[in-house]
């Protein structure tokens, strides 16, 4: 079951990146058409720094769907960095999410609530493996701590 989740989880961020490079791509254009300041900032550095911002948040959003991608391709824990990165996206989805219920409606929340979600269930399906000598059999159990 870990692999699908970690799959469809990698595909669906590869299309949360393509809309968000598309939402920022058709800001950037508004910024650009309206020719207007705000408080004093000029409108093409605001054009700038919305294509910027959007690339950026677009290349990290295929970061992550890539990490996920290959987990779920390789069926493998996750790395350091694969865990930190799915991680940082999980916080970013759960603030995200928690702020587009006033701004965008219950929609955006439900699909950002469902990304995060399939970012936990590849988190918690690839966590790390047990090391040599922990695990089952190691006498931690229940039965030996009320003996002691």
């Amino acid at each position: 079951m870990r692999r699908p989740v970690a799959i469809v989880t990698g595909l669906v961020l590869f299309g949360e990146a393509v809309g968000i490079v598309l939402i920022n791509a058709v800001l950037a254009t508004v910024a650009e058409n309206q020719n207007m300041s705000l408080a004093g900032l000029d409108p093409d550095a605001m054009s700038t720094g919305t294509w910027v911002m959007g690339g950026v948040f677009g290349l990290l959003l295929v970061l992550c769907g890539l990490i996920a991608l290959l987990a779920g391709v390789r069926d493998r824990a996750l790395g350091r960095f694969g865990r930190i990165t799915l991680i940082g996206c999980s916080v970013v989805h759960g603030v995200l999410g928690a702020m587009t219920v006033g701004l965008v409606g219950w929609g955006a929340f439900a699909f950002m609530m469902l990304v995060l979600a399939l970012l936990v269930l590849t988190l918690l399906a690839y966590g790390p493996e047990p090391r040599a000598g922990e695990g089952v059999g190691d006498g931690a159990g229940p039965a030996e701590a009320r003996a002691v």
